[in-house]
């Protein structure tokens, strides 16, 4: 019988290793796998390239990653001023950054996640983002290409799952959750509940469970609950 649960977020982090490339998905604090971001930084884990939207807030999570030195580089679309463990590491040089708009780092995902060798795309044209990048003139315009993006670890955070791996985001969960989990070698959901098989529809089903290799279910964070997000309050 398909079981793809895990007792907990320690038994689901395992298999990282050191230098390895991780996505995380998330949008500030929405839809942001904090509790395996903490059990990654309990294991110790390091030289991690880390691929996300942005630097993560306050000493939780991916913020506190940066704060132990565990990420070698960054690739992200809106590292925030209140990101401040990353900017003390950036600004010390302790971290490398590669900067993409955030439309192409998700294209870059989804091209990663499709088995696509690159695209051309206009965000960045003629600024500091196109050096090194091949450039291409399309019906008049000038136009760079991109790379896709692949990780050897993805991890998600959904609403609902079932231990077929299916899942169901609530709101803007959605963001780069969806899209990530397509381009990971081993993708790992936590959960708020785990339901029992079939009791999604299938058009509620928002990523589907052959992407998802293990799910495990977590309370939500009490810090995070019901709290926006530092990144993306007005």
């Amino acid at each position: 019988m398909i079981d793809k649960t895990l007792a907990d977020c320690k038994q689901a982090v395992a298999p990282v290793f050191d230098g390895a490339t991780v996505m995380f998905g998330g949008f500030g604090n929405v839809g942001m796998p904090g509790q395996l971001m903490e059990a990654l930084l309990l294991q110790g884990t390091r030289d991690l390239t880390v691929i996300s939207n942005g630097a993560g807030s306050g000493d939780f999570a991916l913020a506190a990653l940066f704060r132990e030195r565990r990420v070698r580089k960054l690739i992200a679309s809106f590292p925030a001023p209140t990101s401040k463990h990353f900017r003390e590491c950036y600004l010390k040089g302790e971290v490398e950054l590669e900067l993409v708009p955030q439309g192409t780092l998700v294209d870059r995902i989804r091209a990663g996640g499709s088995g696509l060798g690159g695209f051309y795309a206009p965000a960045g044209v003629g600024t500091e983002l196109a050096a090194g990048k091949e450039t291409r003139v399309i019906n008049g315009r000038e136009y760079l290409f991109e790379l896709p993006l692949h990780a050897d670890f993805v991890f998600l955070k959904a609403h609902r799952g079932d231990r077929f791996g299916n899942l169901c985001y609530r709101g803007t969960m959605r963001n780069f959750n969806m899209v990530m989990a397509t381009a990971g070698k081993l993708v790992v959901a936590e959960v708020e509940e785990i339901v029992p098989a079939g009791s999604f529809s299938p058009e509620s089903v928002h990523t589907p469970g052959i992407f998802v290799d293990h799910l495990v279910q977590v309370a939500r964070h009490p810090g995070l609950a019901d709290k926006p997000s530092e990144e993306t309050a007005p």
